[in-house]
């Protein structure tokens, strides 16, 4: 698989952007009009420069609104075209994308419009330059892949041939099956995007809403297996205008691009038996532990105590402690010099952990290194996005890194025995997007439709990652831009969340203030039992309820950036409580200025 990107898709200039291209990996590269123009360096010395950095130019683009015109017309895209032959020549550069014409077109007639592009490639022909006609989602006459296909055959021309773009294809909802029947010396370049489903016109959803492989909705890997089946042999290229990608660092954004075709390629063959050299993804079975670091832990080490969690022991040879409520654990690192409680890591069991870090790897995220001394067991693992790394855990129980803890209780009956139900990590709105494909790729995680909840400083928008039996759920959060970024939290699952916060209140375990008000609305909306009304309202705890089963929840302040909710699911509930999303966003600041 050859890969490529049009330096559309990234921030800077396009020296800077051509360094990064090929410091992320990518075997070539798009060349826009638009970043070439502006650009210092002339053709020749860009040509130069991607030599010496080892990229091909598989593209030159964009060439606009030629066919279907008049003869006055015609002649002046005519001179258009020769002028930016000649700039192509000069880059070395054989291979122009041509859109469909969305603004001078006056001809609906495919015969006119193959002649003139027959003409347009006799012309490219004195230059041993190839045109890729492209069917624009919203061109005037020709907004249709099969309709430019039929142009291109009318036009007969050894150098004319189609450019396949997936937006435009899916967009429109056309059906990407009949790619196999174009001939496959005529498919001459193919340009991936993904998109969110959205309901806006489709100029202004692909200018500022495409997205990376694997962080939308389009089906990418249906769209890609039946160019390959249909005999193409280019590149993958990427063309995504998104208006994050732009904003963001041009490096980061490089590498997280070519992650996201790695993944399309291996997710691709396998859908067809292909081979790839990438180990298959292994959904994770369970999550192992979660690791929460700070040079001081002692006020949330106080939280866990108060929970009902039991202590596990000191490890032998760090400044480390375990923390475990059942199948819990809670790791509490304070090796790193940092200020504030943070979310480090976590651990997710899998059937094997080396084969899922080399897929990590393999795909391009960066191993992440852990200190481990003589008889420690090594865990594999990579780092994430926003500072957070994934370990790998494929040993059972009786033989687990639990061993290197040394020193700890033996849990009563009182003690709080749990699971981990799901990890919350907010994001930073340029490094979302990022994060979505990090966990589809990475960790074999599925999206759930996003929704988005009002909160005290604006809507935050949240995305569900998780297994298909939910045993594994990370939500993702993203928050207004202008505000801060939200603290991150654990939410462990229990079987009685009434008993486990009584207990944690007489322990003093502070509770969040709820308002009066939130359980008139519950009495309203669900007309709940006086009783258990009057038990939710004294101990603080939140409650949900939808057509499969109901929901209890409660949670900790936030301790510097991470806090502690308990939940329990009744009968098939399988929601978050998204409805009490906005009450606990702003009980969470009451409490935070109150005790300020």
């Amino acid at each position: 698989m050859r890969t490529s990107i049009a330096t559309v898709c990234l921030s800077g200039g396009l020296v800077e952007k051509l360094h990064a291209i090929a410091e992320a990996g990518f075997d070539g590269v798009e060349i826009m009009d638009s970043d070439l123009v502006p650009a210092a360096e002339s053709p020749e010395e860009i040509r130069a420069l991607c030599a010496r950095l080892g990229l091909t130019i598989d593209l030159f683009q964009p060439f606009r609104d030629f066919e279907g015109v008049d003869e006055v017309t015609l002649a002046d895209n005519l001179r258009r075209a020769r002028a930016k032959f000649e700039i192509m020549d000069r880059l070395g550069a054989k291979m122009i994308l041509l859109c469909s014409n969305v603004a001078t077109a006056t001809i609906a007639d495919h015969e006119v419009a193959a002649e003139q592009l027959g003409q347009l490639a006799d012309l490219a022909s004195e230059y041993g330059i190839s045109i890729a006609y492209e069917a624009l989602a919203w061109g005037r006459y020709v907004s249709d892949y099969r309709d430019a296909w039929k142009i291109v055959q009318l036009a007969d021309r050894p150098n004319l041939g189609v450019c396949l773009d997936s937006f435009h294809v899916l967009s429109r909802g056309h059906d990407p099956r009949e790619i196999e029947a174009i001939d496959a010396e005529k498919l001459f370049f193919l340009q991936l995007a993904d998109a969110p489903h959205m309901q806006m016109d489709i100029l202004s959803w692909s200018r500022h809403h495409r997205l990376f492989p694997g962080e939308g909705d389009f089906d990418l890997i249906s769209f890609v297996s039946h160019m390959i089946r249909a005999g193409y042999r280019g590149p993958l290229s990427l063309e995504v205008f998104n208006d994050t990608f732009r904003q963001t660092d041009v490096r980061r954004t490089a590498k997280h691009a070519l992650r996201s075709l790695r993944w399309l390629y291996d997710r691709a063959c396998a859908a067809n038996s292909w081979e790839s050299k990438i180990d298959a993804p292994q959904p994770p079975r369970a999550i192992d532990f979660v690791e929460l670091t700070g040079e001081d832990l002692g006020e949330i080490e106080q939280a866990l105590h108060q929970l009902g969690f039991v202590f596990g022991g000191r490890h032998r040879s760090k400044p480390v402690r375990l923390w475990q409520a059942g199948e819990a654990n809670v790791i509490l690192n304070e090796q790193p010099r940092t200020q504030g409680t943070r979310l480090g890591s976590l651990g997710l069991l899998v059937d094997d952990a080396e084969a899922a870090k080399r897929r990590a790897v393999a795909i391009g995220a960066p191993a992440a290194f852990r200190r481990t001394y003589e008889g420690e067991y090594d865990l594999p693992g990579v780092l994430a996005t926003e500072g957070i790394e994934v370990f790998w855990n494929a040993r059972t129980a009786e033989e687990s890194w639990r061993d290197e803890f040394e020193g700890g209780s033996t849990p009563g009956t009182e003690s709080m025995r749990g699971v981990i139900d799901h990890i919350n990590i907010a994001y930073p709105w340029q490094e979302f997007d990022e994060a979505v494909l990090f966990h589809t790729s990475t960790l074999a995680l599925g999206a759930e439709p996003a929704s988005e909840l009002p909160g005290p400083r604006g809507l935050v928008r949240s995305q569900v990652m998780r297994t298909d039996d939910g045993v594994v759920r990370i939500a993702m959060n993203l928050a207004p831009p202008t505000a801060p970024l939200l603290p991150r939290h654990i939410a462990v699952r229990v079987d009685d969340a009434i008993s486990v916060a009584r207990r944690a209140k007489e322990r003093g375990l502070p509770f969040l203030p709820i308002p009066d008000n939130y359980y008139d609305d519950l009495e309203a909306r669900f007309g709940l039992d006086a009783e258990l009304l009057a038990e939710l309202q004294e101990l603080d705890l939140f409650y949900d309820r939808d057509e499969q089963g109901s929901f209890l929840h409660f949670y900790t302040p936030v301790v510097d950036q991470v806090f502690l909710e308990v939940v329990q699911r009744i009968d098939g509930y399988d929601g978050y409580g998204a409805a009490n999303a906005p009450v606990r966003l702003t009980a969470q600041r009451t409490f935070e200025s109150e005790t300020a």
